[in-house]
């Protein structure tokens, strides 16, 4: 997004631009890896660009005696660019702001510059021009279409879970990401920390797991950062192991796990790839307990989140795909705020509803061996479960297929020929249950018949009778002082 910002600027002056102002601290070393950065940011507006553009010098004050001249002979990159600039720099001291006479001069550099050019302005390509409107455009229609998308979905799935809306008494998450992604200042965020160095005190050494916890409304909150590695670096085997231990300090699992992603910086398939190695010991089932956590929000100024995602490439709308479009937002600039954090917590919440219970890598059955009844029952009761999972996840990709139709996608709930009779959630045919209210009665059809399965089997102890979809879980205690609605 932020690259085809500065190309379009170029547009935003027609038919072009007298001069292109490359502004730079006199301060800042002009190492390799800024250089190479110069050259990309460059390399957008096309190779004559650099005949109208004029370095300009700030903050002169920083060089105390010394002279621009001699800061720029004792710094290699900063030859190399003036050079590559034909030694056209100006210098403006932001101490001296009402210093009329130094504007004056630059404007008299940028006539000079005209002079030496064969045109006054740096004539744009006017297709390019088009091109790039066209591409905002559809950038923008498609950032639209996310959120409607994103919004539908979520108001269905609310429908479907909102009987069995979960009051949790503890939420456990688990932040992980890049060093310098925001992990930190997202865990202190979370829990209100007055000190917003407490996660990087207890992590000095950033090789080892940090748990803080904390309270919200009366919610217990646990938090713990699994360190990270750095930018385009393969994650190396301690790290693998950190992850799973940070997973082990959540018990009995964490709710959720956070993909702390800074919108600031590029997301690459390298950064999307890093990801699912670190996830990928807890097989596939994890990622219906991810969810990715934006920080330095306030970077994408009067933007959405959407535009951003839309813009940004393939790799983050892959890793958006695999946590089922769920994401937050943490700015840095309310940070005193507690709605985002009440809205994010609502999330976990939301998740752990869908889930049914927190993420566990445990193995569920028990070493010793069930009775044949009781194992039939647990197969009957994994089939419902499954089928309706399939079935929700086959609402919501009707959704995003079509999200400009009002009407729900149908789907078919055939009705039981007796008890002992799986329902069919196939959703190939078109039945009754084409609507919101359509598919809470088939939710609850299925729950009707897993009762009667239940009460006609042999089984009238009770020990694994299920009563809802929310049976045979974590148990979770009300908490009448928690109302994240």
């Amino acid at each position: 997004m932020n690259k085809l910002k500065m190309e379009n600027s170029l547009y935003m002056c027609p038919p072009g631009p007298h001069a292109v102002l490359l502004v730079i601290v006199l301060g800042t070393a002009i190492n390799a890896k800024y250089q190479r950065s110069l050259q990309d940011h460059m390399s957008l507006f096309g190779d004559d660009v650099w005949k109208y553009t004029i370095i300009l010098f700030t903050r002169p004050d920083w060089l105390g005696v010394k002279t621009v001249e001699e800061r720029i002979e004792s710094d290699e990159g900063l030859q190399w660019l003036v050079n590559k600039c034909e030694n056209r720099y100006h210098v403006l001291n932001n101490l001296e702001p009402n210093n009329r006479e130094q504007v004056k001069v630059l404007l008299e550099k940028i006539e000079e510059m005209w002079a030496e050019n064969d045109d006054p302005y740096y004539e744009v390509d006017q297709r390019r021009a088009a091109e790039m409107e066209t591409l905002r455009e559809d950038a923008d229609k498609r950032a639209k279409k996310m959120k409607k998308i994103i919004e539908r979905q979520s108001r269905v799935l609310k429908e479907i879970f909102k009987e069995e809306r979960q009051s949790l008494s503890e939420l456990r998450v688990v932040l992980l990401g890049q060093k310098g992604s925001g992990k930190s200042a997202a865990g202190n965020r979370i829990l209100f920390m007055e000190k917003i160095e407490d996660f990087k005190k207890d992590n000095e050494d950033q090789r080892v797991s940090v748990k803080h916890q904390g309270d919200f409304d009366g919610v217990k909150v646990s938090v713990v950062e699994a360190p990270g590695c750095y930018k385009n670096t393969k994650a190396p085997d301690w790290l693998k192991h950190e992850v799973h231990r940070s997973v082990s300090m959540c018990d009995p699992g964490p709710h959720t796990f956070l993909l702390v992603v800074p919108v600031h910086k590029s997301f690459t398939e390298n950064d999307h790839r890093e990801f699912v190695e670190l996830l990928k010991p807890f097989t596939e089932k994890v990622w219906a307990h991810c969810m990715v956590l934006f920080t330095r929000g306030d970077w994408l100024g009067k933007h959405s989140i959407e535009d951003h995602i839309v813009r940004e490439g393939k790799a983050l709308q892959e890793l958006l795909t695999k946590c089922d479009n769920r994401y937050h937002v943490f700015c840095c600039d309310c940070s005193d705020n507690p709605a985002p954090v009440k809205d994010l917590l609502q999330k976990v919440i939301d998740i752990s509803t869908r889930n049914r219970g927190c993420f566990s890598h445990k193995d569920k059955q028990k070493k010793t061996s069930f009775l044949p009844w009781k194992k039939k029952q647990l197969t009957v009761t994994e089939e419902w479960k499954k089928r309706e999972q399939m079935l929700i996840d086959k609402m919501m990709r009707a959704l995003a297929n079509e999200p400009d139709k009002t009407g729900i996608p149908s789907v078919e709930v055939a009705r039981s020929m007796d008890e002992f009779v799986i329902p069919n959630m196939s959703g190939d045919v078109i039945s009754e249950y084409g609507s919101i209210s359509g598919l809470q009665r088939a939710h609850k059809n299925v729950s009707e018949w897993l009762k009667q399965r239940t009460r006609f089997s042999d089984v009238t102890s009770g020990i694994y009778s299920v009563s809802s979809a929310s049976s045979h879980v974590e148990e979770f205690h009300e908490n009448p002082s928690l109302d994240l609605k």
